[in-house]
């Protein structure tokens, strides 16, 4: 299962003054794309374009659509809209960006090691993105590879609903692999109208009616000084919403009878393993699910990428998603953001982190061969069968019985054996999309509002573009 502590459980917690995470230069900001200034105009997109998802009319039966605008930068086209300094974009069937020539140098005390490392970085801007749902959050997420030597950062700013502006918030220092830096998200960033709760920007009071109306992403790329290493970008994006407060939902109506062959993995196998990452298995719920959907696609770790783990241990690649989706800020495997970038190290692998509105999409992803990762909390009453509560699990959705319900991997299983789990389709779907829930003391806690991760090969067929298509995401 994942960490106590979820997201949106701390929005309501007394926030402290901004604090960098790690110490980077000033000069690692470059002044045309630091603060205080006018954000450009927004892009020009038509609907195509857009990548939008806003709902809208539903059929009947579907639960309400919840306010999602998805925007991802994947094509040539996109990576030449941006503003570049020290980067390019280099086409291709699958495009992406790269370091061209480094456009300053900086150093990098890792807040985790305390090593202090000079690195040369390139920068990619991206046009401002008017969302078409004003937000209250918003999660980034990106695919990239990162040699040995290279490492990436992410920013996000934007403008609000009152026509002032966010300062740029870091939504991710990440890398691969951990022999350079420690991946890692930066708590304590806040302007006192929103914050970053690692992978989440998040308005502080969204009763107020304050809403992120756009936002722009910055890219940087870095690597040592002195050699041609490059990281290689190729999809780049957000996820911005505006869910409603609830503690249930309307119920679906079942659509869809399949199941899809995912492989079945249990985070519990993993117990007292290696507890540096999180305490071992007992919280490796978002890992062993991402493997799981990895494993389906037919890609996996390579004996060499494995030869660390101790040979003892049964499923080792496990272990092996465990280490490599680890926040060292978090001090947890259940970064979303960095899951998806874990799954998208794969070979012509894709990975976004969003949200959906109902059981519904996912029979239409499900349907296109998609599986899902659904991230919820529950008490141990609510989930017929689960034998568990929790305050944030992550799961797979592999399909749906003839009566509609929710077959799952569950990792939270005693065995391989036992992770396939057939759970009543209400409940479900509540525990998934709700925003607000009582805890086992009574109190009011907060939920995830549909949030789940989406693994595809970087070629889809055409019945899985059309299925992403239908929630904007290309």
């Amino acid at each position: 299962m994942a960490r106590s502590t979820s997201r949106r459980a701390v929005l309501s917690a007394a926030i402290g003054a901004a604090a960098g995470a790690g110490a980077l230069s000033s000069s690692a900001m470059p002044a045309a794309a630091a603060p205080g200034g006018t954000l450009p105009e927004p892009e020009s997109v038509g609907l195509a374009e857009s990548a939008g998802y806003a709902g809208g009319t539903e059929p009947a039966g579907r639960a309400p659509a919840p306010a999602v605008d998805n925007r991802f930068w994947t094509s040539y086209t996109d990576w030449r809209l941006g503003t570049a300094a020290g980067t390019r974009a280099v086409a291709g069937s699958r495009p992406g960006l790269v370091i061209e020539g480094p456009t300053g140098r900086t150093d990098y005390t890792d807040p985790h090691t305390g090593q202090t490392t000079p690195w040369e970085y390139g920068t990619w801007t991206s046009p401002v993105h008017l969302s078409r749902v004003p937000a209250t959050e918003v999660i980034a997420s990106w695919n990239a590879r990162t040699p040995a030597g290279t490492w990436l950062q992410v920013e996000l700013r934007g403008s609000y609903s009152d026509a002032t502006r966010t300062p740029w918030f870091v939504m991710g220092r990440w890398a691969a692999g951990d022999g350079d830096i420690r991946r890692t998200s930066l708590d304590d960033q806040t302007d006192g109208k929103a914050s970053i709760w690692t992978d989440t920007f998040s308005v502080d009071d969204a009763s107020s009616g304050l809403r992120l109306n756009s936002y722009q992403l910055r890219l940087t790329l870095y690597r040592k000084p002195g050699t041609k290493l490059t990281p290689t970008v190729w999809r780049l994006g957000a996820m911005a919403s505006d869910i409603p407060d609830r503690f249930t939902v309307p119920a679906s109506t079942p659509g869809l009878v399949r199941e899809l062959p995912v492989p079945r993995y249990s985070q519990n196998t993993h117990i007292g393993q290696y507890p540096e990452y999180d305490n071992g298995g007992e919280a490796w719920c978002s890992p062993t699910s991402s493997q799981m959907i990895i494993e389906y696609w037919g890609r996996k770790p390579t004996p060499a990428d494995l030869s660390w783990v101790n040979p003892a241990f049964a499923d080792p690649q496990v272990c092996h998603a465990a280490r490599f989706t680890f926040d060292y800020q978090y001090d947890g495997c259940g970064n979303w953001p960095f899951n998806a970038a874990y799954a998208a190290t794969y070979q012509d692998m894709s990975a976004v982190v969003t949200r959906l509105s109902s059981l519904s999409d996912l029979e239409t992803l499900i349907r296109a061969g998609i599986p899902a990762i659904t991230s919820q909390s529950f008490l141990k009453g609510e989930l017929t069968g689960a034998g568990y509560g929790t305050s944030g699990h992550l799961m797979t959705v592999i399909g749906f019985t003839a009566g509609g319900d929710v077959i799952a991997n569950d990792p939270a299983s005693a065995g391989n054996e036992a992770v396939r789990r057939v759970y009543k389709r209400a409940e479900w779907e509540t525990i998934w999309l709700r925003t607000k829930r009582y805890n086992a003391s009574g109190k009011v806690v907060s939920g995830t509002g549909g949030v789940c991760y989406l693994y595809w090969p970087a070629g889809p067929t055409a019945a899985q573009r059309r299925a992403l298509a239908a929630f904007g995401i290309r």
